[in-house]
């Protein structure tokens, strides 16, 4: 008989748990995980291989362990008056968010957040042995500052995770919000903005309000934008104090050299990488304009990737799709499905997909 979980001394607090994942399945348009599906351009993925060569002659040694270069160009990056001692980097801003929770968390303390979310935060809170406590958003999925302040004082958690915009529903984050938050608590606010790049142009972040407030911690990726979700970098801007308690947690030389030369080169090509923003923001909105004429209800993003509602059987237009080729996201949000912005060629699939889901499945009436 073959062994189970519960065979085992697990943590009590991880028995009947499911580990994060989206389906994995090979079809040929595949918009379910919100990566950016642009390949990196030719000329900037050869000086990403001929850093990654250089770096590879002296492998035999540990990497940098403050991977000093790589906060350099990240800094530069960012802008906003931020220097290298604000910033730190790990493999994915999933593990910058494990040892955020790992200083800042733990057993006896608790995160704050605001579900539908990003699921990994409170997977990674329960991995972290910090409790999670889900508080309610607004109409529209949004969250006013009396509503985010109400339930801070409700629950006075040591951690407050904000998503702006949002993950699963591209909804943006008002920075008054974010504002009240940081002014309601003693604790560290997150705001998860792995999808900054694809709001509004000239749309002010959260690294706006960095100046000052050295409990307030604003996360980025280059998984979406910067179309290296494979390449697992992820990162965070605050107070050098934060960046010291981080210290405390992650695992020696936790960057390898290969992922630091791989993103200071994609970093140097930051135009180059980020023109293709402007065509993904494009084709997101096409599929706002054309899921609406269909008969659904796209909700307003911010994000690479639209959630719409009006589906009468998700996992029946799901599986549609499927059998068309077509993978996007069922989140189980009831009459929702997620749908990341492709190519020109594959939104275009999906959109084409989707009309044969909506002749088979006519759109309902979601709402009030």
């Amino acid at each position: 008989m073959a062994t189970t979980l519960e065979d085992l001394p697990i943590r009590d607090d991880l028995r009947g748990q499911s580990p994060y994942g989206a389906p994995q399945k090979h079809v040929s348009v595949q918009l379910n995980v919100n990566e950016n599906t642009h390949p990196v351009p030719q000329d900037v993925a050869e000086d990403i291989i001929a850093s990654i060569r250089r770096a590879l002659e002296t492998v035999n040694r540990y990497p940098d362990r403050e991977f000093t270069e790589l906060r350099v160009s990240l800094a530069g990056y960012l802008g906003h008056g931020i220097v290298p001692e604000q910033v730190w980097a790990a493999n994915g801003s999933n593990e910058v968010i494990q040892q955020l929770l790992q200083a800042f968390g733990g057993p006896g303390r608790s995160v704050l957040g605001f579900p539908p979310t990003y699921s990994m935060h409170s997977i990674i809170a329960s991995g972290t042995g910090t409790r999670w406590i889900p508080a309610a958003r607004d109409a529209a999925f949004r969250i006013s500052p009396e509503t985010a302040v109400a339930a801070v004082r409700q629950h006075q958690p040591d951690v407050v995770f904000l998503c702006g915009p949002n993950n699963p529903t591209g909804t943006p984050l008002d920075l008054a919000t974010i504002e009240a938050v940081y002014d309601a608590t003693d604790g560290i606010v997150m705001v998860d903005e792995a999808y900054a790049e694809f709001m509004p142009v000239g749309q002010p972040t959260a690294l706006t309000l960095l100046d000052g407030r050295e409990r307030l911690v604003v996360s980025r990726t280059m998984s979406k934008a910067f179309a290296f979700a494979g390449a697992r970098v992820g990162y965070l801007a605050a107070d050098p104090a934060v960046i010291d308690a981080l210290r405390l947690v992650r695992l020696p030389y936790h960057l390898s050299a290969l992922t630091q030369a791989a993103a200071v080169a994609a970093l140097r090509h930051a135009p180059e990488m980020l023109a293709m923003v402007d065509d993904i923001r494009g084709q997101r909105d096409r599929m706002v304009t054309e899921l609406r004429a269909m008969g659904y209800t796209p909700h307003e993003t911010w994000s690479n990737f639209v959630l719409f509602g009006g589906v009468a059987d998700p996992h029946a237009a799901f599986e549609s799709l499927l059998d068309q080729d077509v993978i996007v996201r069922d989140l189980g949000i009831p009459n929702h499905l997620r749908v990341s912005a492709g190519t020109e060629a594959e939104t275009t699939a999906f959109l084409d997909a989707m009309r044969r889901v909506a002749a088979d499945q006519p759109p309902v009436r979601v709402g009030p």
